[in-house]
C-alpha cells in the first residue's frame, strides 16, 4: 500500500514508519508540521529509502492536504498527528484544540474529497485509521476494571478531551458520509526515540545527570505500558485486517504504578551505569515527590482481548524486557537526547 501517515516525525509515528520501511514492502508519505515534538533525526536510518517521502505540512492546512492527496494518491491514511502532553495541555490548551480537533476535521474533509473521487475498486479498499489514546475514557476507580471498546468517554484533561473530540469526528464521518474508518485506542507507549519530556526518558536522563526524579503525588497512579514497536505492529495489523467502523484497544498487559516504573529504571541503571553522580548510593535516592497535577487520573488499564481474538495480535515485549531495551537505547544515544535538550534538532527547520 501507499500509506499517508500524519505525525510521522513523532515518537509513535516514527516507530511505525521505521517498521513499515524496514519490515514491509509498503510505501510511506510522512506528513508532519515539525512542531517541538517532531524530530526528523528519528528517521535518519530510513530517510533515503525510495519508498519513503517526507512532506512538511500542517494538517490544519486544507489546501496543502489536497495537494498531497493529488500528488501521492494514498491507499490509506494513518492519522497520528496530535499534541499529546497532558501537562502542556493544562498550561496552554489552544494548540490541542487546533491540532487535535480542527486538524482532524480538516484532514477528514481532505480525505473525504479525495476518497469520493476514487475508482470503485480503490474506493472500496481505502482505509482511514485514526490512532487515539486510552485517556479518552477517563479514570478507572476499581482495581480490576478495564477499558473496553464500549467504555463511555469521560476525559479529564484538555488533551484527552481534544482526543475524545477527534474520535467522535472520525466516527461521525463514517456514519454520515460513509468514510471507511477504523479507530484504535492505546495505552501508555514507551521505548526508543521518545521525546525527553515523558516520564521514562525524564527519569533516565535526570538520573544519570544526578538531578531529582520527580514523582507526582504519592506515585501510585497506575498505567498500562505498551512498548512502541509492539504498538507499530498492532497498527499495521489493524489497518490491513481490521473491520470498517470498528474500534480496537491496544494494550501491553503491563499495569505498573508510576513509582514502580521509576524504581525499576533506577534498579536497571544501578546495574548498567554503576558510576553514580553526586556520591549517591542508589539512583532511587534521587526520587522526589512533587505536587500532583490537576485532574490526574489514578488508573488506566486496557482490555486488549478483542484485537487478540479477532486479529491475533498480542505484545511481544514484557515490561521488563521492553524497559531494559529502552534504558540501553537512551544510554547509547545520549547525542540524540542532547540535540533535543539544546534545541539543535530543529536548527535550519524554522
Amino acid at each position: 500500500m501507499n500509506i499517508l501517515i500524519t505525525g510521522g516525525a513523532g515518537f509513535i509515528g516514527s516507530a511505525l514508519i521505521r517498521y513499515l520501511i524496514n519490515d514491509t514492502a509498503h510505501r510511506v508519505i510522512n506528513v508532519d508540521k515539525l512542531t517541538y515534538a517532531g524530530n526528523v533525526e528519528s528517521l535518519v536510518s530510513i530517510a533515503d529509502n525510495a519508498r519513503y517521502v517526507f512532506e512538511r505540512v500542517d494538517i490544519c492546512d486544507g489546501q496543502a492536504l489536497a495537494r498531497l492527496f493529488e500528488t501521492h494518491s494514498p491507499d490509506a491514511v494513518m492519522h497520528l498527528a496530535a499534541e499529546s502532553h497532558v501537562d502542556r495541555s493544562i498550561d496552554k490548551p489552544v494548540a490541542f484544540i487546533e491540532t487535535n480537533i480542527v486538524g482532524t476535521y480538516t484532514l477528514l474533509e481532505a480525505t473525504r474529497h479525495y476518497w469520493t473521487q476514487l475508482e470503485a475498486e480503490k474506493k472500496q479498499a481505502f482505509r482511514f485509521h485514526h490512532i487515539s489514546t486510552d485517556e479518552v475514557f477517563g479514570d478507572l476507580h476499581g482495581t480490576h476494571d478495564l477499558f473496553t471498546e464500549t467504555t463511555p468517554y469521560a476525559p479529564s484533561s484538555p488533551y484527552s478531551a481534544s482526543k475524545a473530540s477527534s474520535d467522535h469526528l472520525v466516527r461521525a464521518w463514517q456514519r454520515t458520509f460513509g468514510l471507511p474508518v477504523i479507530v484504535t485506542n492505546c495505552s501508555n507507549n514507551y521505548g526508543h526515540f521518545q521525546f525527553p519530556e515523558k516520564l521514562i526518558p525524564v527519569v533516565i536522563l535526570n538520573a544519570i545527570a544526578g538531578k531529582p526524579l520527580p514523582v507526582y503525588g504519592n506515585g501510585q497512579q497506575i498505567r498500562d505500558w505498551l512498548y512502541v514497536d509492539d504498538h507499530a505492529r498492532a497498527l499495521l495489523t489493524v489497518l490491513e485486517r481490521g473491520a470498517i467502523g470498528e474500534t480496537y484497544n491496544i494494550g501491553g498487559h503491563n499495569e505498573k504504578t508510576n513509582l514502580t516504573v521509576v524504581q525499576t529504571i533506577c534498579a536497571i541503571l544501578d546495574e548498567l551505569r554503576p558510576e553514580k553522580p553526586n556520591a549517591i548510593s542508589h539512583y532511587a535516592d534521587l526520587i522526589t515527590y512533587v505536587t500532583d497535577r490537576p485532574g490526574h487520573d489514578l488508573r488506566y488499564a486496557i482490555d486488549a482481548s478483542k484485537i487478540a481474538r479477532e486479529l491475533q495480535w498480542t505484545p511481544q515485549e514484557t515490561f521488563e524486557t521492553g524497559l531494559r531495551k529502552t534504558v540501553h537505547w537512551y544510554l547509547d544515544n545520549l547525542a540524540w537526547c542532547a540535540h533535543i535538550q539544546d534545541g539543535s534538532y530543529h536548527l535550519g527547520l524554522d
